[in-house]
């Protein structure tokens, strides 16, 4: 299993990734270019350690055998992309082989042509059977963007260890119709200096999502991505609402066995 992550660099030099698959699409300097207090490579660093940390290592290390495809795209200490850059870096990442792509980001104001060229990439990752999983973003704010409203991403909202949604998330009709809620709080990953830190909000939810689908997948690995899709979200059953429902991988694992892929 591939996962692409758009984010900013990841310190491979950790010792809790020392075993992990870590692809960059651009040089990284074994994650020695980035300083431990850079807010981009903490980021990054954080995300992968939701994902491909080593088990044991106090991370979630969902799928640590997963191979990790990392295109950074974030200036040293910002979490917000032009559309054209992250256009490209969705194409590229998509050609890199990934299955699922991780998008943790803010997008900068740009013309709307190159909004334009966003959407015909996520039309290409979406021809190319990849599922983009995307953090809604932790503005509090009502409404959506064109990652998140696009067919082939499912948005993600945290949800606090309480069960309910985080005042902080972002919410929205596309959000709520085919999104889904995983836990933002109480969560540690690795710090980009090394050992851990705490890691909250969209961006951890949205990779705790990305990793149960990369599981659900290596377990059933001729799924459609459309199933796969539609057994997360539960989308075809829910009422309409802003608010997705907090994710039930194991729900989506006896739905995916139910249709004989098991």
């Amino acid at each position: 299993m591939r996962i692409g992550l758009i984010d900013g660099r990841v310190r491979t030099t950790h010792p809790d990734l020392a075993d992990a698959h870590v692809e960059s699409l651009v040089p990284q300097d074994d994650g020695r270019a980035s300083m431990p207090d850079d807010a981009a490579s903490r980021h990054g660093t954080s995300v992968a350690g939701i994902l491909v940390a080593r088990r044991g290592s106090g991370a979630p290390a969902i799928c640590p055998g997963a191979t990790l495809v990392v295109r950074p795209v974030f200036p040293q200490h910002s979490h917000t992309v032009p559309p054209d850059a992250l256009a490209s870096a969705i194409t590229e990442t998509a050609d890199a082989g990934a299955r699922v792509l991780n998008l943790s980001l803010t997008l900068a104001p740009h013309a709307s042509d190159a909004r334009g060229a966003l959407i015909e990439a996520l039309e290409y990752s979406a021809r190319r059977g990849v599922i983009v999983v995307a953090a809604a973003g932790n503005h509090g704010a009502i409404g959506g963007s064109v990652i998140t409203r696009h067919r082939s991403v499912i948005p993600v909202i945290a949800y606090d260890l309480q069960g309910h949604p985080s005042a902080t998330s972002n919410l929205g009709s596309a959000i709520g119709r085919h999104g889904v809620g995983a836990t933002g709080a109480g969560i540690l990953s690795l710090e980009s200096g090394g050992g851990l830190r705490p890691f909250e909000g969209t961006s951890a939810a949205a990779a705790i999502v990305t990793g149960a689908i990369a599981l659900l997948w290596s377990e059933f690995p001729q799924a459609a991505p459309t199933d796969l899709m539609l057994a997360i979200t539960r989308s075809a059953s829910r009422p309409a609402s802003v608010v997705p429902p907090l994710v039930d991988a194991w729900r989506a694992y006896e739905a995916l066995r139910a249709r004989h892929y098991g």
